[in-house]
């Protein structure tokens, strides 16, 4: 399939960073400028990176704007690749996706310009072709090509490089799996399975025109190769090129579709066959990623360390991976007896926890293994090659962070080897994602509600499932025409672990108002009061990223979370008590994090929540079944919970990353798909424990109960964010987002109504059962706010501008002044008070955006009273940590007894929105 730039007229290449600064381009119409540079340091290597730019409402039309790239002090053009990523109402553009491609010179900074007027076109510059037939995909980037098969069990038949020497081919996923797991030395019956990729579907992206950038797209299911089993395990596994690039980018996600009960995973894998004919063994080279750069430097036969030395150029090429001199001028002593130096054939790393991994050789299957000394972290980096026949490294982001993972290399010493990257480890105890605990006997309502009292957890038979749950996987490969400097591997296996990527200064995304207005950075002239407040800031991003090391936050399914609450007596997270264990987004730390990242512009933030982003949207989140598109609530296993809602899934968590990443595939993916989030409300009731009708209430997919701020906000954050993207059901969105809009408008509480009849056909909200005529129902709970709403709400009126519907408006207005208000107004207003309502310093962010949108000064101080006094963080807290060792705690730790994640998100949310709303009434 050829992607056209959607509509955009020329595109061509990248320039000084500040704000967008504006000049005539030999016409009348307008050109921007607007500079991004690299998110950290600028990298050592670039083999392409896409990115993502937002523009004011108005400003460029999509059939008349055309973008190019500039880079350097003397303007050098550089080829570049756009598309729309999203839309303001009017059609002019909102957010567009660029890419770069690879290049030897890599710039500081980047300058984009968008003009109304072609500039030049440089679609002549670029190095990458594409070729699509019926069979198969072939792509040449300039530096390498590689062929995408478009059925079997081959995703990549061939990698060649630049020399035209195939370094790779075959490039199949493998996975192992059993049907049981011994237990306590207790003989059963298990069958073990062995399956390979099955390609249901293989697809291309690019413009013909100017194409930096290809996207190869296969899905498909594993196959039974050994053992009779069904087709299982969906995976998308996306292939990113770029021109002039010599790396191949792979992003992996896999679908689990399996029984918990039966189905126990053993090992996920990455194959590719490497072919290593005519190259003498001891020319043939392993490489293998320790931590902090290091490798491992080993040669298939060593002829270092031997009691004869064949002389020191010889063993000097061998170590530096380079061909070593003809073996004719050898030391003969050495070069006559070479058949008895064994061959090593095989090679295995293996990092079992975040804390070390380790590593072994031997020479053939029926020979021992010989350890090899290991380490801590390994950097996740694999290479098997030879000095004249080149060779192919393979690498996987976060290799350590994501344990049990391995690397393994088979049949060096063979014609043809095999690397091996394994996602999950075949020597790891088998994946099981069987629930924690049996029940306990809760088998009625009552009884899960009362055990909720102890364990805060909200457990159901039949609820704590892992089918349908999601893991994505960054992976790259490199290949090259002779082994590669160990300096080389070693930048490349820092490129992968943190791959680079570009961005535009954050003031200039806040002028935009393209991501929400409700955030702004930090001013030059803060005040002592601010200043104060951005340390707090800053200690609680430093003490999550230090928390998630010193307590091993890390694993398959786990890396990127976070834990929910903390034990001071144990002086350790929760990890192990119902509902106060991961957090699955409880209360929007996603949120918190973004935020922060766009309030500074701090890579080590953006990092950290890329992470959480990946996490939070596939883990804690169904993809398919019944449950597909909600989310589970926080607890011991991240799918474990029985309250599934789309309070967890909501879109906005993932907004930021979406656009700034230039419309990352998957991202998007996970976006679309919550289209259908709606329709789980016709298999789950979420207030079907808590109901006091009798049993009377029945699922009807015209009037189903809708909480107008837990349930409202995710659907509004979809229908918006499918509506900019114009996305394939934007039109419906559309629809639904005014007609719910309207409907809230027309209740006469507003969202103070707390619960709508929603009709899922039409998006119509009527008044709740318990109030048939509209008379004024009162319901205000203090979740409502804290998943996303204000930020929606924020967004819908920057995106809507007047066409804002004033009643739904004004009736936000009420519930935001309202909630913080005094019983004796809220009796006054609705005829009753909203009770004791708690975490209102998270909630003094509506105090601030009311007091912003009314022009209150008074209610601005009222907004950062209840920031300061009310609940949550106070301001003479220690706001700090103090470390714990010796034989109160297992390892040494940093401990702040009094943070809580509740607490930490609500509080950095307000925040910074209190900041950029009502700085000024802060003093």
């Amino acid at each position: 399939m050829h992607l056209r730039a959607l509509g955009i007229l020329a595109i061509s290449g990248l320039s000084s960073f500040a704000s967008a600064q504006s000049y005539r381009n030999g016409s009348s119409s307008e050109s921007d400028v607007v500079a991004v540079r690299w998110i950290g340091d600028t990298p050592a290597l670039n083999s392409g990176t896409t990115f993502g730019l937002p523009w004011p409402r108005g400003k460029y039309q999509a059939n008349e704007t055309a973008f190019a790239g500039l880079g350097g002090d003397d303007d050098s053009q550089i080829p570049l690749q756009s598309w729309i990523t999203a839309y303001w109402p009017d059609g002019s553009i909102k957010w567009t996706g660029h890419a770069i491609g690879g290049s030897e010179t890599i710039y500081d900074e980047y300058r984009i310009t968008a003009s109304m007027t072609e500039l030049f076109n440089s679609s002549s510059a670029s190095g990458l072709t594409v070729s699509d037939s019926e069979e198969e995909v072939s792509i040449n980037t300039g530096k390498l090509t590689a062929t995408f098969p478009k059925s079997g069990n081959v995703l990549v038949s061939a990698i060649t490089a630049l020399n035209g020497k195939v370094v790779g081919q075959n490039g199949r996923l493998i996975l192992r799996s059993q049907s049981g797991i011994e237990e306590d030395g207790n003989s059963i019956s298990i069958n073990k399975f062995k399956f390979e990729s099955s390609i249901n579907e293989t697809t291309v992206e690019f413009d013909q025109d100017s194409s930096v950038r290809a996207l190869v797209t296969v899905r498909g299911t594993h196959q039974a190769t050994s053992g009779t089993h069904d087709d299982w395990l969906q995976f998308i596994v996306r292939f990113y090129l770029y021109a002039d690039s010599d790396a191949i980018r792979i992003v992996h996600t896999l679908v689990f579709d399996g029984n918990a009960n039966e189905d126990f995973i053993s090992g996920i894998g990455l194959q590719f066959d490497v072919p290593l004919a005519g190259e003498e063994l001891y020319n043939r080279h392993i490489r293998l990623a320790g931590p902090d750069g290091g490798l491992l430097h080993e040669a298939v036969q060593g002829i270092t360390g031997l009691r004869r030395d064949p002389g020191e150029a010889v063993r000097t090429a061998q170590f530096n991976g380079e061909e070593t001199p003809d073996i004719a001028t050898w030391d003969t002593r050495v070069s006559s007896r070479m058949q008895w130096i064994p061959p090593w054939n095989d090679y295995s790393l293996t990092q079992l926890s975040p804390d070390g991994f380790t590593l072994k050789k031997r020479t053939k299957a029926g020979q021992s293994w010989v350890k090899i000394p290991g380490g801590t972290q390994a950097g996740g980096l694999a290479y098997l090659g030879g000095a004249t026949q080149g060779g192919l490294a393979v690498a996987l982001r976060d290799f350590w962070k994501r344990y049990p993972t391995s690397l393994d290399i088979s049949n060096a010493a063979a014609d043809v080897g095999q690397i091996t990257l394994w996602l999950y480890s075949p020597s790891a105890e088998p994946m099981d994602l069987r629930p924690f605990h049996d029940g306990l006997g809760e088998d009625t309502y009552d009884k899960q509600l009362d055990a909720l009292e102890i364990t805060y957890e909200d457990y159901e038979g039949g609820y704590d499932t892992p089918s349908g749950i999601a893991r994505t996987n960054e992976i790259f490969l490199f290949p090259f025409d002779s082994t590669p400097s160990a300096d080389n591997l070693a930048d490349l296996t820092g490129y992968a672990n943190e791959p680079p990527a570009l961005a535009a200064d954050p003031e200039y995304i806040q002028q935009t108002k393209a991501i929400g207005s409700y955030w702004a950075t930090i001013p030059d002239n803060s005040t002592a009061a601010a200043q104060t407040i951005e340390s707090h800031l800053d200690f609680l991003i430093r003490y999550y990223q230090d928390q998630v090391a010193q307590r091993r936050w890390h694993g398959f399914w786990d890396h990127g979370d976070i834990m929910h609450t903390y034990d001071v007596d144990r002086h350790t997270w929760r990890y192990d008590i119902g509902g106060y264990a991961w957090d699955n987004s409880e209360l929007s730390p996603n949120l918190f994090f973004w935020n922060y990242f766009l309030h500074t512009g701090r890579s080590d933030v953006y990092r950290f929540a890329e992470a959480h982003a990946r996490h939070t949207g596939e883990v804690d989140v169904y993809h398919i079944g019944p449950f597909k598109g909600f989310g589970t609530r926080h607890g011991v296993q991240h799918w474990g919970d029985s309250s599934k809602q789309i309070r967890v899934s909501t879109p906005i968590y993932r907004q930021v990353f979406y656009y700034l990443s230039g419309g990352d595939e998957r991202v998007g993916e996970l976006l679309h798909e919550l289209m259908d989030a709606e329709q789980a409300f016709l298999t789950v009731d979420p207030r079907r424990k808590v109901r006091n009708d009798n049993g009377t209430y029945v699922i009807d997919p015209t009037a189903l109960d809708l909480d107008l701020g837990l349930d409202w906000s995710g659907l509004a954050a979809t229908w918006l964010i499918e509506w900019e993207r114009r996305g394939p059901r934007w039109e419906e969105a559309r629809s639904k987002l005014n007609v719910t809009m309207h409907s809230i408008a027309n209740l006469t509480n507003g969202f103070v109504t707390g619960l709508g009849l929603y009709n899922l056909y039409t998006g119509a909200i009527a008044p709740p059962a318990t109030d048939p005529q509209n008379r004024g129902s009162v319901a205000v709970s203090h979740l409502s706010a804290s998943f996303g709403l204000p930020e929606i709400i924020s967004q819908l009126a920057d995106y809507l501008g007047d066409d804002m519907p004033a009643a739904f408006e004004s009736a936000w207005l009420d519930y935001c002044y309202y909630y913080g208000a005094g019983s004796a107004e809220q009796a006054a207003r609705y005829g009753v008070s909203f009770g004791s309502l708690i975490l209102r310093q998270g909630h003094s962010r509506l105090t601030a955006y009311a007091a912003k949108k009314l022009g209150n000064a008074t209610l601005a101080a009222r907004a950062w009273n209840e920031f300061l006094n009310t609940d949550g963080f106070a301001p003479d807290l220690p706001w700090t940590s103090e470390p714990l060792n010796g034989s109160r705690v297992l390892v040494p730790v940093d401990e702040a007894s009094w943070v809580a994640t509740n607490d930490a998100a609500l509080y950095g949310l307000a925040a910074i929105e209190n900041l950029a709303q009502v700085g000024y009434a802060l003093g």
